[in-house]
Order: C-alpha cells, then sequence, then structure tokens
C-alpha cells in the first residue's frame, strides 16, 4: 500500500469517530474540484491529476492515477464504472474494482468541466471549454457525435430520460439538445450572464440553475417559466447537487457558502459558511441524502451531516502556501506561490 494510501485511510478510521457525524475523505495533494456517489461509494477529482474512489468509512481509497493534468470532473457510469475528465482534454472510462482505466477517450480541444451519464447508461456527454459537447458510447468509448452551437464555454449537461440533453454555457443560455441526431430542439434560459451549473428533476418537472453573476433559479423544465429566484448576495455559482429523491438540492458558492434548499416550496432550510475561504467548487449528497460531500480548495473532500451548520468544520482552514503575504517573498519564489503550489511542491518525493 502506498503512503498516500495509509494516509487516507488512518484519517477515515479517526474522522469517521466525530460525534456529530462529520468526516474527512484526505490523501489528495491538490485541491478538490469534482465529486460523485454512487450507493456506498464515492469519487474525488483532484488537482493533483487522480481520482479517488472511497468504499465507506474506514476504508483506504483506490487512487485511480493516468490523467496528465488537473481533474476536474468524475461520474459514476454504473457500480462497476468510473469516468473521470479535466484539464487534459481527456476522458478515462475506469474498471471500479481494478482501478484499470478500460478506455481513454479524446477529441476535445480544451478543458472538459462536466461529466453526465444517461439513465440507460449507454451514453456519456462531456462539456467542454472548447464550445463543444461530446457524446460518446459507455460500453466501447466511442464518439457517437459532436454537440455544436453554443458560442461560449460549455460548463455543465445533464440527460433527461426522453433521448435529450441539457446544457449550460459562458454564453448565457441553457439550451435543449436532442441527442438522437445533435439537433438543438430549444433555448431553455437567457440568463445574460454565464451559467455554470445545473440540476433537472423530471418527475418534479424543474430544472434548477447557477451563474457567473450568482443568479440561483427555478425553472418549470416543461415550458422554461420561472417557479423561484434564490439569488443570494455571493457570487458566483459554482456547483449544486440534488438528493435522490429530488426534495432538496444544495448549492455551493466562490464565497465558500453552502445553501440547502426544499424543492417543494424552494424555500430556504439552511445557509451556512462551509469554507473559511475559497470557493465550494463541487457538491454531491451522500449516505442516502443525509450528508454532503465537498470539494474546495483543501486537499482534503468534507462530509457533513445535512443540516450540521453551528460549529462545523470548514474548508480552507489550513492556509496553503500560495497565501503567503507577497511582500515577504522575492519575485521567484512569489511566481512559483502564485502559479504552481496548488498542484507542485519542491520536496523530491513530491
Amino acid at each position: 500500500m502506498s503512503l498516500r494510501a495509509l494516509i487516507a485511510a488512518f484519517a477515515l478510521i479517526a474522522s469517521h469517530a466525530d460525534a456529530n457525524g462529520f468526516r474527512l475523505l484526505e490523501g489528495h495533494g491538490g485541491p478538490v474540484h469534482g465529486v460523485a456517489v454512487s450507493g456506498d461509494m464515492a469519487a474525488t477529482a483532484s488537482f493533483d491529476n487522480s481520482v479517488g474512489l472511497w468504499r465507506g468509512a474506514g476504508d483506504a481509497p483506490l487512487w485511480l492515477d493516468g490523467h496528465e493534468a488537473a481533474v476536474k470532473a468524475v461520474a459514476f457510469a454504473g457500480p462497476d464504472s468510473v469516468v473521470s475528465a479535466g484539464d487534459d482534454q481527456q476522458i478515462i472510462i475506469w474498471d471500479a474494482a481494478s482501478g484499470a482505466a478500460r478506455h481513454r477517450l479524446a477529441g476535445h480541444l480544451g478543458p472538459i468541466l462536466s461529466l453526465a451519464v444517461s439513465p440507460d447508461r449507454r451514453f456519456l456527454a462531456s462539456a467542454s471549454w472548447d464550445k463543444r459537447i461530446g457524446v460518446w458510447a459507455v460500453e466501447t468509448g466511442a464518439l457517437v457525435r459532436w454537440l455544436e452551437g453554443h458560442t461560449g464555454l460549455v460548463n455543465d449537461v445533464a440527460f433527461t430520460g426522453a433521448g435529450t440533453l441539457i446544457s449550460a454555457s459562458y454564453d448565457g443560455t441553457i439550451r435543449e439538445w436532442r441527442v438522437a441526431d445533435g439537433v438543438i430542439t430549444r433555448t431553455l434560459a437567457r440568463h445574460g450572464f454565464g451559467v455554470n451549473t445545473l440540476l433537472i428533476d423530471e418527475t418534479a418537472d424543474w430544472l434548477a440553475y447557477g451563474a457567473l453573476d450568482g443568479g440561483t433559479r427555478a425553472l418549470r423544465l416543461s415550458d422554461g417559466a420561472e417557479l423561484a429566484d434564490l439569488t443570494l448576495d455571493r457570487r458566483p455559482i459554482l456547483a449544486m447537487a440534488r438528493r435522490a429523491d429530488g426534495g432538496q438540492i444544495a448549492v455551493g458558492d466562490g464565497e465558500g457558502y453552502i445553501m440547502i434548499v426544499d424543492t417543494a416550496d424552494w424555500s430556504i432550510e439552511h445557509d451556512f459558511r462551509a469554507a473559511k475561504r475559497g470557493p465550494v467548487w463541487a457538491l454531491a449528497y451522500i449516505d442516502g441524502g443525509a450528508g454532503l460531500l465537498a470539494g474546495g480548495i483543501e486537499d482534503d473532500a468534507y462530509v457533513w451531516p445535512v443540516g450540521l451548520t453551528d460549529g462545523a468544520p470548514r474548508m480552507g482552514e489550513a492556509q496553503r502556501a500560495f497565501h503567503t503575504d507577497p511582500s515577504k517573498v522575492g519575485n521567484g519564489e512569489r511566481q512559483f506561490l502564485r502559479k504552481c503550489s496548488v498542484c507542485h511542491t519542491l520536496a523530491p518525493d513530491s
């Protein structure tokens, strides 16, 4: 077992004993930008170019190493498949049991920010800053088609069960695509500012999204009519998660807050500062909806019980090296701290 795995295993065993149910997933060597949950498994995507696959508290993670740059997105394509993508413009479909890479998908010309798997698990969609969406066959890794039509970077995608795909872009629009032929069937929203993240619930007929200007809204999926404006004075909105039953969503922003919303009446149940500094980049419900898994500027992923707000540990408590006062270091060190220290150290065993 590697040193990183040993550290992570010890940390999980120790933190699982927290009386409030709070725990950490430790072992990454860079900030956590993406998270996903499937059953008792969780996956974390990091700036350290790796994905951590966690199978319950106390177990050492399986490290999926194969990317050549920061991993920004991760998703489950079934109980035995994990998919990851990021700044190296590559998508990897992994065997969840062995950690082996089954397929490497290439073709994007920019970083990949989001992944979505169709309800029948046949197709994978990738949202990229090359302004395109890739649709791929999960079984073979073959490209099905490119979806092109956004005029800005594509930040997020979500499948419906009716053979359509919803996408969010920096061009300020949310669009619906027919997967069979790649045709844009409608534009659901024209926000005016870039849209970073979205969620859908077909059964309850709603779509929620978060934008660069802090705009946070819920729309009726069937016709795009506004159901609620949840915008607070915080920006940008970077992450959203939907509880499995659709009754609750979580919203994370660039100022380190998480807002919990009841979708029955779109009221705000909780609103707490989850990060002392830095953003909330990633969110997913865990433990059957009882907890929230979050990623941010720290090397650890945090799990909070939903509703635990007062006195809860916060991300960003540990000060990263690049927060050093620039007036106290020379120019060379300052440039290293600003540009390199998220992913690199100067130690020989890094």
